[in-house]
């Protein structure tokens, strides 16, 4: 049955009514109205003002930009708006609204309006919007007359403006790529303007953003004819601006990480990418390193530069968590490092040894902690970062030419100068567990690929690694040279001292505490197991008396203390229970754990065919109840294993036959509904006990 009503807005209503008895309209005066359909209708369909606007016909653009609903009329392919947004005069005036500054004499609040307005229009993603301006070369020209400007650049401008290109770049590829390669000096005008991270941008989305695979080698190749790479390595220079410095690092790294992510992606017989070659060759990583340290060293450029190396020695791509795991989850890669980089850099280890000793100035700081005359500084922190992807990488060359500079035992003076500086804490200790935790020589390949090697080990009779022979002398360097285990004692006493008289704990404790698990877990089982063995015996009598003490004593202490749950309701119980009164049972969880296992253990495959009774079942359920309680030691193995005394077992028994009450056969069945009269004595005495 439908009900019309009708009301002063003109507005129809039908509203469906089941099984109502029609006596009611009478009451109301209303009448029932037949309908072949019933459904809720209100017509409050209102013309969106755009269309209204389109019905003039002096509209002009901006009119329809002062409209909130233009953008989403326009995704929603409105018709009309289309077509009118793509004639000549309206994409001119859009392109021009985000390449052409604002008048300064507008307020700043709506100074950009217009311009955002015009570039979200642009990349709404409307094929006859792409269609019109990536066909159309002179409104091409237009957007690339933008670059040709004198730097800077409006930095919101150059948004939109990459915005826009990188648009066309995706959906109008061919077309763009084409006008852009035509124009030589595109590239030269992108890196003029590359303080503004637009541009940055600008040059990822052509590196990433071409589509087929063919069509993107080919724009490779292009990129590096124009030697892209080399000129961003040029900008990371002591001599260049600070924020092109950056930018330009950043794309590097951005390019070498995209770079390897695709060639992880493609087929593997699918050519390799130009630009990636030309980072990861000798003479690229050369040409930066030299640029780091020619003429004046500036903190910008050796940390821009630092981490574009960084990013080159990058054996997979992880976050903190898969740093962390370095020393537990042993040394799996997705690939190795080429060792022209590893080349390129072990010429200038002494350099960065250099910067750790003297570094560029800088002021004194204030801290929470009081007044810092010689902050440590990102330059020192990255060469620390630097020396612990370097350690990573277990190359014999590197490992010995760390070893000859003494590298760790300055970093291990700092990690106790600078106590406060938890970065720092943290890349001394992924040195201390590349060190430890370096892969014994069955975990290696043989170094029969090497004929002069092969050749000694035959003469001697003996297998030689000179892997395995310098990472040993890293290990002792680390121990003896750089005295790791008397570092760790004598801070760990001082630290004592400090809280004893009322002083605030050490920041780096947390680490050390680390650093010194590591050793311990090293002596018991690792790599190099029988080398830490025999140099902790070659300790003085009394180092290795305080060693033995500090590991049995104050390091076990320390590690139950950081493993101990901080909430426990497990002895919590109420104010009112004896608290004098003692359980027979063990006071843990084994009760719990035991009897979980025990229910899961009854979850057979068949369970869900078993559960249930059948109807004979009722008949006969005081058997089969009586037979289970009676073979209750049965059902609880796991319960009493627990118990591992006589004395815990007899009071296992005992309880169980305390609390399971057999039922008796002789009984009379009671009827549940016959009346009877309830003695709350009983029940509470039942409770009781």
């Amino acid at each position: 049955m439908l009900l019309q009503l009708q009301n002063p807005m003109k507005t129809s209503c039908l509203i469906r009514i089941k099984h109502v008895n029609t006596s009611i309209f009478h009451s109301m005066a209303v009448s029932p109205v037949p309908a072949a359909t019933m459904f809720w209708k209100f017509d409050l369909h209102t013309t969106s003002h755009i269309d209204q606007l389109l019905d003039r016909e002096d509209v002009t653009l901006r009119e329809l930009m002062e409209e909130d609903d233009v953008l989403q009329e326009c995704k929603a392919q409105n018709r009309r708006l289309l077509l009118f947004l793509s004639q000549d005069h309206c994409m001119q005036e859009l392109v021009s609204l985000i390449t052409t500054e604002p008048p300064a004499d507008l307020e700043e609040r709506s100074r950009f309006k217009f311009p955002n307005i015009a570039c979200e229009l642009l990349t709404s993603d409307v094929s006859i919007i792409n269609d019109k301006l990536g066909g159309d070369e002179s409104l091409l020209e237009m957007l690339y007359h933008f670059l040709e400007q004198d730097p800077p650049l409006n930095p919101l401008l150059a948004s939109f403006f990459s915005k826009t290109i990188g648009n066309l770049i995706a959906r109008k590829t061919e077309q763009v790529i084409t006008f852009l390669k035509k124009k030589e000096g595109f590239i030269g005008l992108v890196l003029k303007h590359i303080d503004a991270s637009a541009m940055m941008d600008l040059l990822l989305r052509l590196i990433s953003c071409v589509e087929p695979a063919p069509l993107r080698q080919e724009v490779l190749h292009w990129l590096n004819e124009e030697k892209l790479v080399q000129r961003l390595s040029e900008l990371i220079h002591t001599g260049k601006d600070e924020e092109r410095q950056s930018n330009a690092s950043q794309t590097l790294c951005d390019i070498i990480r995209l770079s390897r992510d695709q060639a992880n992606q493609m087929q593997e017989n699918v050519e390799a990418d130009p630009l990636l070659a030309v980072l990861e060759s000798q003479e690229s990583v050369a040409g930066l390193l030299k640029n780091l340290f020619e003429g004046e060293r500036s903190e910008a450029s050796i940390v821009n530069g630092t981490q574009v190396l960084l990013t080159l020695l990058e054996t997979r791509r992880s976050g903190l968590e898969g740093l962390m795991d370095l020393y537990s989850q042993g040394y799996e890669r997705s690939y190795t490092v080429n060792s022209s980089i590893l080349n390129a850099i072990e010429p200038h280890l002494k350099d960065f040894q250099q910067l750790l000793l003297d570094p560029p100035k800088k002021s004194a700081i204030l801290t929470t902690v009081g007044v810092l005359e010689q902050p440590l500084g990102n330059a020192r922190l990255h060469v620390a970062r630097l020396v612990a992807a370097l350690l990573q990488t277990n190359a014999p060359s590197i490992c010995q030419e760390l070893c000859n500079l003494a590298t760790m035992d300055l970093l291990l003076d700092l990690f106790f100068k600078y106590s406060w500086n938890n970065f720092l804490h943290f890349q001394v200790e992924l040195c201390v567990a590349a060190i430890l935790n370096h892969p014994s020589s069955e975990e290696r390949p043989s170094p029969a690929s090497n004929p002069e090697a092969q050749g000694e080990a035959v003469e001697t009779g003996r297998t030689i690694d000179p892997q395995t022979s310098i990472h040993n002398a890293l290990v002792a360097h680390l121990f003896q040279k750089c005295r790791l285990v008397q570092r760790i004692l004598d801070a760990w006493e001082e630290n004592d001292r400090i809280q004893v008289e009322g002083g605030t704990r050490r920041g780096n404790m947390g680490h050390l505490t680390r650093i010194a698990n590591m050793v311990v877990q090293n002596l018991e089982k690792g790599p190099v197991q029988a080398q830490i063995t025999d140099l902790i015996k070659e300790l003085p009598e009394d180092c290795r008396g305080r060693w033995e003490s500090f590991v049995d004593e104050t390091l076990r202490e320390t590690n139950r203390r950081n493993t101990v749950e901080l909430v426990s309701t497990h002895n919590m119980h109420s104010s009112s229970e004896d608290d004098d009164m003692e359980s027979p049972f063990p006071n843990d969880l084994s009760l719990q754990q035991a009897f979980s296992d025990y229910q899961i253990q009854q979850m057979t495959a068949n369970f869900v065919d078993q559960f249930g009774f059948n109807d004979e079942e009722f008949n006969e359920h005081d058997d089969n109840i009586n037979a289970l309680l009676a073979n209750h030691h049965i059902i609880f193995p796991k319960l009493k294993r627990v118990f591992c005394t006589q004395a815990n077992a007899a009071a296992f028994e005992a309880c169980c036959k305390e609390r399971i009450r057999q039922f008796d056969d002789a009984e009379e069945e009671e009827d549940i509904w016959e009346e009877k009269e309830i003695n709350y004595a009983t029940q509470a005495k039942s409770r009781t006990r």
